[in-house]
């Protein structure tokens, strides 16, 4: 081999073993650092076992004559709930808090409107019918021991008979606890409820590693 091109190769060779330390510097980070994510990463919510939770998703709703859709983002933790809604494009549009002590609407044009609790709150001034706490039981796959479920084949809810109310399950994974991505409600009347769940996480682990 010639002087020039044993120049060359020794040229050649150098950028491939720099790259090669690399890859390999790359690859042993890589190793190193997922036991670390899957440790921080917060554990699935559990169906039979929620509890504390926020819900983020969008919802469209039928009542009587009229129609809304939009956002919404529900706290449930520590025997408070808190509902954000939005337009469709993000716009604050009120906020529903309430407890054992009562439950207060605030709405966007900085109007409040209070209630002894969230039902009421909605039963009286939005005029929904269905509440807080039967939907929680719902989404929990629960029925209060007087409704007829049918299930799919992992055991999952997949319709509820609950007196009046029609309810049906959707879900986004095959997991045997896995929560709803979407909950239908329909009611004799003329009430209709579509919810479409975009995430569910623990209160307080918005900013925890994916």
């Amino acid at each position: 081999m010639s002087r020039r091109s044993a120049s060359s190769s020794g040229k050649l060779e150098a950028p491939r073993r720099h790259l090669g330390l690399l890859l390999t510097a790359v690859a042993l980070a890589a190793c190193s650092s997922q036991p670390a994510l899957r440790q921080d990463r917060p554990a699935a919510l559990q169906r039979d076992q929620l509890q504390d939770f926020v819900l983020v998703g969008r919802f469209a709703l039928r009542h009587a004559t009229q129609n809304y859709a939009g956002r919404i983002e529900w706290q449930h933790a520590a025997g408070r709930d808190t509902l954000l809604l939005a337009s469709p494009f993000g716009q604050g549009i009120a906020e529903i808090t309430g407890d054992a002590k009562g439950a207060r609407l605030r709405s966007s044009d900085g109007s409040e409107q209070v209630a002894a609790s969230s039902d009421e709150l909605l039963l009286t001034v939005l005029g929904y019918p269905v509440s807080l706490g039967r939907l929680l039981a719902w989404l929990r796959g629960s029925d209060g021991g007087n409704g007829r479920f049918e299930h799919d084949t992992l055991g999952r809810p997949l319709r509820l008979q609950h007196e009046d109310w029609r309810i049906a399950y959707e879900y986004d994974d095959d997991a045997p606890q896995a929560l709803p991505g979407r909950l239908f409600v329909e009611r004799e009347g003329g009430f209709v409820l579509r919810l479409r769940i975009d995430e569910w996480r623990l209160p307080g682990a918005a900013d925890a590693p994916q």
